[in-house]
């Protein structure tokens, strides 16, 4: 199996949550974890917005364009290796996938990853291991800043945690609405058919490529520079955050946005490569502002711990393979966490089903793999319900905030900056309580997911 990785821009102070951190949480401009360079700017450097030519409306004319400005050529025009993941770095990172590649006997970076890698585990001494992996994608990432491709001035971004017990934090990307692709697609289906004609990710540029991301063959984790595509097989651009990507397995099936097991597993095996707490994998349904009917994942990079990871939770159910089942508490969404289980696998089986479940029972959900995969966040929503009853007010569609997965967890993208010099964790906190399960209906959905999975379906 085979990915790719593409890149943006950046250098990162990886340190864990527990570490020594300097932050400014006035309501001004202030920076969260000092995650960016100082000579990037006193702003935090968290929202540049990479464009390629077919999300910028380019992909027509190109006879127009000429010579070497047009070496973007589409992915669609090359052959790789089934499952080719792209790692596609705007100012959090992207991972992308193409179609098919015709680059017969050409080569392109590989990272191999091992199954059989030891679990990661937070040291004690709060040196965080060093990741191959982070290093690799953040250094590919500040090679294609320097080429220019971002469309936003990453040092413009301003961002702040808000002052209360949950410490939501928010960054002011003023314009992102206008330049992110809108949605193609009913929000009322969680399982919709995948459609070629609309956007998907084997319409992207070639130089967004930063390396493919396999299993390791020999259990070997390694980097090489130059590895031939094998011909005989075939295989976003609006960030929100340091190192955003996206995660697209077997982009060739051309998979609609459902969870499978295999998909969820490559998930895992991503957080856990990181090797850092801070680099969390995020996953939306259809009905959950997935704005993509293309099977893809999120990735982040952010030097916070998230609200979500913060709140306290109780356990309900310990299941046979050793996988713990808690409720999140005194959050403002309801949600399950998952943990344990005597193997990586044993965890994003049982993730996965409670998935399978949800989204075949068209409930919209957004999950957040979080601590190297050691602990995931499952989070139910009915926002989209509501928005097509009309229950939402008029004053919350104008804000444009749509919850997804980072929303959820307390991280919000605002796009109007009287909304982002006027939020606070009170106004936050019932959004957020607007867009979570009524207790009646969550009670519900749990005993039903409970219930699935102690039947033995995972």
């Amino acid at each position: 199996m085979c990915r790719l990785l593409f890149s943006g821009n950046g250098r990162t102070d990886r340190r864990l949550p527990n570490a020594n951190k300097t932050m400014d949480r006035d309501c001004g401009r202030g920076q969260i974890g000092r995650a960016v360079p100082r000579e990037l700017g006193t702003k935090h450097q968290e929202f540049p917005t990479v464009m390629s030519g077919n999300q910028e409306g380019q992909d027509g004319n190109n006879g127009e364009r000429g010579g070497e400005e047009f070496v973007r050529d589409c992915l669609s025009k090359c052959r790789l290796l089934r499952g080719l993941l792209l790692i596609y770095l705007v100012y959090l990172v992207t991972l992308k996938m193409c179609r098919k590649i015709q680059w017969i006997g050409g080569e392109l970076p590989l990272y191999c990853f091992s199954k059989a890698a030891q679990e990661y585990t937070s040291p004690s001494d709060k040196k965080e291991p060093q990741s191959l992996f982070l290093d690799r994608l953040l250094k590919e990432w500040e090679d294609r800043r320097l080429r220019g491709l971002f469309h936003h001035d990453i040092t413009a971004c301003e961002t702040k945690i808000l002052p209360g017990e949950y410490g939501f934090m928010v960054v002011l990307v003023e314009g992102r609405d206008l330049k992110k692709r809108p949605t193609e697609f009913g929000l009322d289906k969680v399982l919709q058919p995948f459609d070629g004609r609309k956007f998907n990710f084997t319409k992207i540029g070639q130089e967004e490529v930063l390396f493919r991301f396999e299993e390791s063959e020999n259990d070997v984790v390694q980097y090489v520079q130059h590895a031939p595509v094998m011909p005989s097989a075939s295989p976003n651009v609006s960030p929100i955050a340091y190192g955003h990507v996206l995660l697209i397995p077997h982009v060739l099936d051309c998979m609609p946005q459902r969870i499978d097991r295999e998909s969820f597993l490559l998930a895992m095996h991503m957080a856990r490569e990181a090797k850092n707490s801070y680099f969390r994998v995020g996953y939306n349904s259809l009905g959950a502002f997935a704005t993509i009917n293309h099977l893809h994942f999120q990735a982040y990079y952010l030097t916070e711990p998230f609200p979500v990871e913060k709140a306290p939770f109780q356990r309900i159910a310990t299941l046979g393979s050793g996988v713990k089942i808690s409720q999140l508490l005194h959050y403002p969404v309801r949600g399950l966490v998952l943990e344990g289980g005597s193997s990586l696998q044993d965890l994003s089986t049982v993730v996965s089903s409670a998935c399978i479940f949800l989204q075949d029972n068209n409930c919209p959900y957004n999950a957040l793999i979080s601590d190297s995969g050691k602990k995931i966040f499952l989070l139910p929503q009915w926002y989209a319900e509501k928005k097509a009853k009309g229950e939402v007010s008029q004053e919350i569609l104008e804000k444009q905030v749509n919850p997804a997965i980072w929303e959820l967890s307390g991280h919000f993208a605002l796009k109007r900056r009287q909304d982002y010099e006027e939020a606070s964790e009170g106004n936050l906190y019932s959004f957020l309580e607007m867009v979570s399960l009524s207790e009646e209906r969550f009670e519900e959905m749990k005993g039903d997911i409970l219930e699935f999975l102690a039947s033995g379906s995972c």
